[in-house]
């Protein structure tokens, strides 16, 4: 079974968002859309933009050039309306203003994931990490993205082996191990040293 299979299922698209603390369902990757959606059933609308609330954002951060969490919360909307671009863009505008936002940054490298950007992604992370090298809301989509954007489960593994040594009880850690589970069904020398390159669909 290649890896969109079995890793959609268990972990059913999901990505986890930083800056808000809370699951974000995936928005359609590369992987991810050999998995449609069943017959005669739409995919769900990306929520509306707030307008009001951006303009009010956009004048508070026109207003204060250091301030940071405007930026974030601009990117924060977008992302939520999936406007990944425009996300990417005021994430980083907040990184400009507070670099050493571990939050913010992971959220710019999910943003950046979902506009096919996998490698752009995985640098993020890494800045992410050099800032907090145990967050592991980070850790987990860095699996994420080894497992979908780059199809590399030995790398998905090893992350999700370290966000269960650094956050057991999280909520993160549950889901690494369903993700866990998922690749050593189909690929049981995932992360323990194999060379595993699955068969599933590629970008």
């Amino acid at each position: 079974m290649g890896v969109a299979g079995v890793l959609l299922g268990l972990l059913g698209g999901w990505i986890i968002g930083s800056q808000q603390g809370v699951s974000r369902p995936a928005a359609p990757a590369p992987v991810q859309q050999q998995a449609a959606a069943p017959a005669g059933q739409a995919q769900p609308a990306a929520p509306a933009l707030d307008e009001n609330r951006v303009a009010q954002l956009k004048t508070e951060a026109d207003r204060d050039p250091r301030n940071a969490a405007a930026r974030a919360q601009l990117g924060n909307l977008y992302f939520d309306s999936e406007r990944f671009d425009e996300a990417a863009r005021w994430y980083s505008a907040a990184l400009d203003v507070d670099p050493r936002a571990v939050e913010v940054s992971t959220d710019l490298g999910i943003a950046y994931y979902y506009t096919n950007q996998p490698d752009k992604a995985l640098a993020q992370f890494e800045k992410s990490l050099a800032i907090n090298p145990t967050h592991s809301k980070t850790l987990l989509n860095v699996g994420v993205v080894r497992a979908w954007g780059k199809q590399d489960l030995d790398g998905a593994a090893r992350a999700w082996e370290r966000v269960i040594e650094v956050a057991p009880r999280s909520e993160e850690a549950a889901r690494a191990k369903q993700g866990l589970e998922g690749i050593r069904a189909a690929h049981p020398d995932a992360g323990r040293g194999g060379a595993t390159k699955p068969q599933g669909p590629s970008n």
